[in-house]
């Protein structure tokens, strides 16, 4: 038998302020076609004034306990991926923990940009499989309204806020691809491309910064390395494209997912895609994702799902799991 971490419960949440393509015509070069042409964005929400990523995720984290009938009480730990906490410490996966009301267990941030929420999720079936923990809330929830540029045409009109959740729950298994749960992932990084894709402050050089991207290059990288590290947690998995009922990507640009999945051989029928809704919101836009197509009535149990995401640093992953 082995130890499996499976999904028991999604949920998400979105901030009430929805900004429309239009909305951006007012105060830059731009229009809805073309950022509909570039990106597939249609729309995005923005946090309120005041608004936290905290309390975005304690909401998330709130619709998915409540999806699989648990409470904060069952909960063993809490891992959080964003790259916009609230504070500088302690970890906005530690203020989930006391809006919750949950007083045992442990948890903490994870940072890996977009590919935020693949990384939390490996650290995650890591804590279950090992058996540290029996149920696990993993979140992704981002702020990206609060670094924005908003002279620059091509990064501002991206990005959006939010934030989504999964419960994992220790199941056995059998051992095989059958298996409901995370049956593979797969990890990679390389900081020789920082440039690309990162913010021009942080603590130590005591600025707050703003996102900064270099779209082409990012783009160049993104398709190729996202189709490969699909490919090789299939294989860790022992399962093939044939297999995959659902690619659930990070939701960055519809050309990258669109173009990731041709080059996986995959037709765009078997993408949940959202990114026209939400905009990138960078490590919560998979388990954001992920939510919606149970919502919608696309992601049914037993499903064989691929997620992949690439963000700053670059980082970027893969994760395969049985609905």
């Amino acid at each position: 038998m082995t130890r499996r971490a499976v999904v028991i419960g999604a949920g998400h949440y979105l901030p009430e302020r929805i900004v429309e393509n239009a909305e951006f015509e007012a105060t830059l070069e731009t229009s809805d076609e073309w950022i509909r042409s570039r990106s597939g964005i249609e729309r995005r929400h923005f946090a309120a004034e005041g608004e936290t990523t905290s309390q975005m995720a304690t909401r998330a984290a709130e619709a998915a306990l409540k999806s699989a009938g648990r409470t904060a009480e069952d909960v063993d730990a809490i891992v959080l991926a964003t790259s916009t906490a609230d504070l500088t410490f302690p970890s906005a996966a530690t203020m989930v923990q006391s809006q919750l009301g949950m007083t045992k267990g442990f948890a903490f941030d994870v940072q890996a940009v977009c590919a935020g929420f693949v990384y939390a999720l490996s650290n995650a079936n890591a804590l279950i499989a090992s058996g540290q923990a029996d149920r696990v809330l993993v979140i992704g929830a981002e702020t990206f309204s609060r670094i924005m540029d908003w002279s620059d045409r091509s990064t501002c009109v991206l990005f959006g806020d939010g934030a989504g959740a999964l419960l994992l729950e220790a199941q056995e298994g059998a051992g095989t691809p059958e298996d409901r749960g995370i049956l593979a992932t797969d990890l990679n990084s390389d900081g020789r491309y920082k440039d690309l894709l990162y913010v021009d402050g942080g603590v130590s050089t005591q600025s707050t910064g703003h996102l900064r991207m270099q779209g082409n290059q990012v783009f160049r990288h993104a398709v190729e390395k996202l189709a490969s590290t699909a490919t090789t947690a299939l294989e860790r998995a022992g399962a093939s494209t044939d297999d995959v009922d659902w690619i659930v990507p990070h939701q960055a640009n519809i050309r990258i997912i669109q173009g990731t999945a041709k080059k996986m051989g995959l037709p765009m029928d078997k993408v949940v895609v959202t990114v026209q809704d939400h905009g990138n919101t960078s490590a919560a836009s998979i388990p954001l994702a992920l939510s919606v197509g149970v919502e919608r009535g696309q992601i049914k149990p037993g499903n064989l799902i691929v997620t992949e995401a690439i963000g700053g640093g670059l980082a970027w992953g893969a994760v395969v799991l049985r609905w």
